[in-house]
C-alpha cells in the first residue's frame, strides 16, 4: 500500500468528511482544541492545532503533540437521542480506531474505555481520547501519534503509527475517515445500540483479561468479562461482580 507522506500543516481543505460535519478549523496554535470549541459550541464543529500549550488528556493528564507529525483535532457532537451518555467515549475509540486501521493497515486494540494500543509494539498507546459533557453538547478531544520516531515521544509506552510500521500517513485522510466513521457511528448507536456494542466488544483487548482498575477510593482487581448497556466495564474479582464506570484501568501483564 503506497501512503501519502504527513504534511507539515494539516490542509483544511482536504479534510473531506461531508455532512453532518462544518468545515475543519486547522489553526497553527491554541491553548487546547477542546477550549476553542467551549468558547464557540457549535454542533458538528471540527477545531484542529499543531500545537496545543495546555492539552489535556483523561484524568487531567497532559498531552503533547509534535507540530507536522501527530494530529490534535477536537469535535462538537449533540447527545444521543436514546443511547446511554457512557456510551459516547466507547464509540469515538472505535471510530478512531477503525479509521487508523483502514488508512495505514496496522492492527489497534482498544483498551477500555478509549485507548488505543498497538500490539505488535508492546501494546504502547497510538492516541488518546477526552470526551467532556457540555451544555451544547459533547466535546470530544482527540491526540494521535502519526509520524514520530521513538525520540519524537515524550514516554516510552507511547508508539505512532510509523513505529508501528506505517511511516508517512496523510494526516487528513486520517481525520476524514475518523470523522466520516464516527457520525455514522454515532447514528447506529441509537438505531441498532448492539451492533455497534457488538462491534467495540470484538475490538477491546480488556475483555477477558485480568485487570486493575484504579479508582477514586482504593483499586478494584478481577478479569474484565463484558461491557454492559451503560458502557461499564464488567469485572469478576474475587468478592463478585464488579462495575466500572470510570476509572484508569491496566492490564495485567
Amino acid at each position: 500500500m503506497t501512503l501519502p507522506a504527513a504534511s507539515h500543516r494539516i490542509d483544511a481543505s482536504l479534510i473531506t468528511p461531508g455532512p453532518p460535519w462544518l468545515p475543519v478549523e486547522a489553526h497553527e496554535s491554541l491553548d487546547s482544541t477542546n477550549a476553542e470549541l467551549a468558547r464557540d459550541p457549535r454542533p458538528w464543529r471540527v477545531v484542529t492545532a499543531e500545537d496545543q500549550r495546555k492539552g489535556r488528556g483523561r484524568l487531567d493528564r497532559a498531552w503533547t503533540t509534535t507540530p507536522g507529525t501527530s494530529i490534535a483535532a477536537s469535535v462538537l457532537v449533540p447527545r444521543p437521542s436514546t443511547a446511554p451518555l457512557g456510551w459516547i467515549p466507547l464509540v469515538v475509540g472505535l471510530a478512531l480506531r477503525d479509521a487508523l486501521t483502514e488508512v495505514s493497515g496496522v492492527e489497534i486494540s482498544l483498551k477500555w474505555p478509549n485507548d488505543l494500543l498497538v500490539p505488535a509494539d508492546g501494546d504502547r498507546k497510538l492516541a488518546g481520547i477526552l470526551a467532556e459533557l457540555t451544555p451544547a453538547g459533547i466535546v470530544i478531544g482527540t491526540g494521535i501519534n502519526i509520524d514520530q520516531e521513538r525520540a519524537d515521544l515524550p514516554v516510552d509506552t507511547a508508539t505512532s503509527l510509523r513505529l508501528a510500521g506505517a511511516p508517512g500517513v496523510g494526516r487528513e485522510s486520517v481525520l476524514t475517515a475518523y470523522l466520516i466513521r464516527l457520525a455514522r457511528l454515532l447514528r447506529e448507536l441509537d438505531d441498532d445500540a448492539y451492533a455497534v456494542r457488538s462491534a467495540y466488544a470484538a475490538a477491546c483487548g480488556t475483555l477477558g483479561r485480568t485487570v486493575v482498575a484504579h479508582l477514586p477510593k482504593g483499586e478494584e482487581r478481577g478479569v474484565a468479562t463484558e461491557i454492559d448497556a451503560d458502557g461499564r466495564l464488567c469485572l469478576m474479582t474475587d468478592s463478585g461482580p464488579y462495575a466500572v464506570a470510570a476509572g484508569d484501568v491496566v492490564h495485567v501483564r
